[in-house]
């Protein structure tokens, strides 16, 4: 009973100290208190104080230097991605050409009739399915799985898929795309994206599946993503809009980031004084996933 219990003891305190660190209690270059230390703090033995700090060690939080100790690992050189979700398709692109990406896999084949239904794909069509890992600043922060359907697929090769961005490679053959519905929700880490992302199996990981769509509302890209959540988080700015009594919060679409917004109150009313309608800002609704 005791071995079932030493590891998850050494996870707790793997989790305690990681969180500590993530939220910056503990700055890049702080030393940790010792083991007998930390073993009498969180009364567990050394041998779990030490398995907790190989985990810390291993996903590079820590470092130990032999004869001085451990210190927080500086993570700051690896730059987090903040995606936008108020300009979803010109961010991919942008993503594209920013990071790196390692192609794992580039295939055809039937989809999963879930994809083909999402898809909107006739029974037995087939789809050029690829899984790729994109990487910021050299480390692995996505693990995108996707389908396209095969008529597109074969406009682009392995290598270009391998050097270019996927969206960019759709609009490349004629394909418009229009809109886009996502569904942003959270999952464990299995062992095939576990091992690409660099964590451990069951670490938790953000999940976005996402079809665009092109004019006539046949479906061009389906995507299955999985995030480290410490490389990427989504970002939407939100203006308070609607009259008295019917005030929500909603996207604010095209709204320029920094700008002073007591002069862009200013300039509006400006507007409105001269007879210039205010800009209304396109209509928000749910969509299913």
């Amino acid at each position: 009973m005791k071995s079932a219990v030493e590891p998850l003891k050494a996870r707790r305190i793997y989790l305690l100290l990681r969180d500590r660190i993530v939220a910056g209690e503990l700055p890049p270059g702080r030393r940790l208190p010792g083991e007998p230390v930390l073993a009498a703090e969180h009364a567990v033995s050394r041998v779990t104080v030490r398995r907790a700090l190989d985990l810390l060690e291993k996903e590079g939080l820590v470092q130990r230097k032999a004869g001085s100790g451990t210190f927080v690992h500086d993570t700051r050189t690896v730059r987090p991605i903040v995606a936008d979700l108020s300009n979803v398709l010109s961010h991919l692109i942008d993503m594209g050409r920013s990071t790196d990406v390692k192609l794992l896999s580039f295939g055809y084949g039937v989809p999963p009739e879930s994809i083909a239904e999402s898809l909107g794909l006739k029974p037995g069509e087939r789809v050029q399915r690829s899984v790729r890992v994109r990487l910021i600043d050299g480390e692995p922060f996505s693990y995108l799985t996707t389908h396209v359907p095969e008529w597109i697929g074969l406009t682009y090769s392995e290598a270009e898929l391998a050097a270019r961005p996927l969206l960019e490679l759709i609009e490349r053959s004629g394909v418009t795309t229009e809109r886009a519905t996502q569904a942003i929700n959270a999952t464990l880490a299995g062992p095939e994206p576990a091992a690409a992302l660099d964590l451990e199996i069951g670490s938790p990981l953000l999940t976005l599946t996402r079809i665009v769509y092109e004019p006539s509302g046949r479906g061009v890209e389906h995507l299955h993503a999985l995030y480290r959540p410490d490389r990427y988080s989504f970002h939407m700015d939100l203006v308070r809009t609607g009259s008295d009594g019917e005030r929500r919060w909603s996207p604010a679409l095209g709204w320029p980031r920094g700008i002073d917004k007591s002069k862009a109150d200013k300039n509006k009313t400006e507007k409105n004084k001269q007879g210039e309608k205010p800009t209304r800002s396109p209509r928000v609704t749910k969509q299913r996933s």
